[in-house]
């Protein structure tokens, strides 16, 4: 598979933020987000096999499989499923475009799914059925721009049966926090909105 960068650091958002991981950033993206930070991933990078990839992992807690997105690597499962069966917990981060019902439903697999707000310009590519397979151990993440973008965030998550952890946070990661917190208190939402805790140490660094 095309592999982007290796790295260790410690995960900046989500359930696990704080907790010391190795990211494996896979190359390609078929999503084109207005306010991506990532679009340095989706060319170039380095072909590595699954066994070279475990190798430069190495012994580790955990590991944050994204991108780009990472499900369209054609080993991306079986990456998968080599990680779990060394112990090693696996946060799949993906852009809730891409079918998951192959992702192995496993204790140490955490799947980490967004849903695409309007002001991304993507919501309509989003695959529905992918909340199915989500359950209490996951996370689906909302990441809101403006006003419009908290509206349909609140409204969906209102209208859909969600069985995992529900995220907001805001574009840029830091800005906009008190907003999304007094709409989730107003709201009576059971919600947690987070910052991106490496976008407060390092600001817009990559590789951290």
């Amino acid at each position: 598979m095309r592999i982007c960068e290796i790295f260790s650091s410690i995960q900046g958002e989500g359930l696990t933020m704080g907790a010391p991981t190795v990211f494996v950033r896979a190359v390609g993206c078929n999503l084109r987000c207005s306010w991506c930070d990532t679009g340095y991933s989706f060319e170039g990078g380095t072909e590595m096999s699954v066994d070279e990839i475990l190798e430069e992992v190495g012994d580790c807690f955990r590991v944050c499989f994204t991108g780009g997105e990472p499900m369209l690597q054609p080993d991306a499962v079986e990456l998968i499923e080599r990680l779990v069966s060394k112990g090693i917990q696996v946060v799949l981060e993906t852009n809730g475009s891409v079918d998951l019902s192959a992702v192995p439903k496993d204790p140490l697999v955490q799947i980490s799914m967004d849903w695409k707000c309007p002001s991304s310009g993507m919501t309509d590519r989003m695959l529905l059925s992918n909340l199915d397979v989500l359950s209490g151990k996951d996370q689906l993440k909302f990441v809101i721009e403006d006003g419009a973008d908290l509206d349909f965030a609140v409204d969906f998550v209102r209208t859909h049966d969600i069985r995992s952890a529900i995220i907001f946070g805001p574009v840029g990661g830091t800005e906009r926090l008190e907003q999304l917190v007094q709409r989730v208190l107003d709201e009576h939402l059971d919600i947690r909105v987070l910052p991106q805790l490496h976008k407060i140490i390092w600001g817009d660094r990559t590789g951290v």
